[in-house]
């Protein structure tokens, strides 16, 4: 009865969690610089599937479907990727310190997209140079801690900040060689993470490998249960424990670089909100996983709208999670039960 009845209440916060995710995204649409009201907006979606005379600007549409539309669902997506990519590597690393950059992605996809910013590529290739170079960091990472004597967990772990620190120092000297007049801001700013600006085009090139990482978390989310048990705990229940570790690497990995990519470098999320998600739902990730990506998108979505409305310029996303999860961390911490 006990596990029936925590089944039941966990099930009622992932409802409550897609509930509020969906009145966020309502609001989302309402509000900014050119307000929409609720009638424009249904009537405006509508009007899509159903031939309509249309009441509203041309301007009004436009906004909707080519501004927002985008950026509240890459910011959903970016939410959580990084969530599930910080529970996932939690996790498997038995590690409650574990964030999504913890094999060097972000550190990579930092460089890339400095490195594109200084010979003045186009957005586009600035979004692919920190994707390709956020995955060429974390397998750099794994070919090192194959290498590694002792733990390969452990070693894992160490190579990717040691690689980190490395490209993080190129990053640096980029920024050191890069014109203080034009470059030198763009790559400070992207930086600093934001979804202004967001394209469809960054949506489409987001959504097919966040999609595939994330339904791939979701279906072996039971297995990284076994796993927070340790190797030999899993061989007993004849799991293969590499297999499944490197399985979730390679996802959360992806989804990592992918995220970091559209939206820049973006702190926290993926360390703070598997955390608070553990105190809605446990740490059974059959329940941990789909609320951890859930609260992420919220989350994010939440701080995003504070980004574009709060004052006359954009916030950093960077920033704004800081300020928001470096308070609720400490909060956890502090706690009697402190960080599981």
């Amino acid at each position: 009865m006990p596990e029936r009845s925590s089944r039941l209440k966990n099930n009622i916060v992932l409802l409550a969690l897609a509930i509020g995710l969906a009145a966020v995204t309502l609001v989302s649409f309402l509000i900014g610089r050119y307000p929409i009201t609720p009638y424009e907006l249904i009537s405006i979606l509508l009007s899509k599937i159903f031939p309509t005379e249309p009441f509203w600007t041309d301007r009004m549409e436009a906004v909707l479907f080519n501004v927002r539309l985008p950026r509240i669902l890459l910011a959903c997506l970016v939410g959580c990727s990084l969530s599930a990519a910080g529970a996932s590597y939690q996790g498997i690393f038995q590690n409650p310190m574990a964030a999504p950059d913890v094999l060097g992605a972000s550190a990579g996809a930092a460089f890339g997209a400095a490195l594109a910013i200084l010979n003045d590529a186009s957005g586009s290739m600035i979004t692919l140079s920190a994707f390709v170079f956020s995955l060429v960091t974390v397998a750099l990472v794994y070919i090192i801690s194959k290498r590694a004597k002792g733990s390969k967990i452990l070693g894992l772990i160490l190579s990717g900040i040691m690689v980190s620190s490395l490209f993080s120092a190129g990053t640096s000297f980029i920024k050191l060689m890069a014109d203080p007049n034009d470059q030198l801001p763009a790559i400070t700013y992207w930086l600093m993470g934001s979804l202004a600006g967001t394209k469809s085009g960054e949506l489409l090139f987001a959504v097919i490998p966040m999609a595939l990482g994330l339904a791939i978390l979701l279906l072996i989310r039971w297995r990284i249960n076994i796993l927070t048990f340790g190797d030999d705990e899993a061989r007993t229940m004849g799991v293969n424990a590499k297999r499944v570790r490197l399985i979730v690497i390679i996802c959360a990995t992806l989804i990592t670089a992918t995220s970091v990519s559209v939206s820049g470098m973006i702190g926290w999320v993926g360390l703070v909100i598997p955390h608070l998600a553990r105190r809605l739902v446990g740490n059974n990730y059959r329940h941990l996983m789909p609320a951890s990506m859930l609260f992420g998108a919220i989350f994010l979505l939440v701080v995003d709208n504070i980004s574009r409305n709060l004052m006359t310029t954009e916030i950093p996303l960077g920033i704004l999670t800081a300020f928001v999860g470096a308070p609720f961390f400490i909060y956890l911490i502090t706690r009697e039960a402190g960080i599981t």
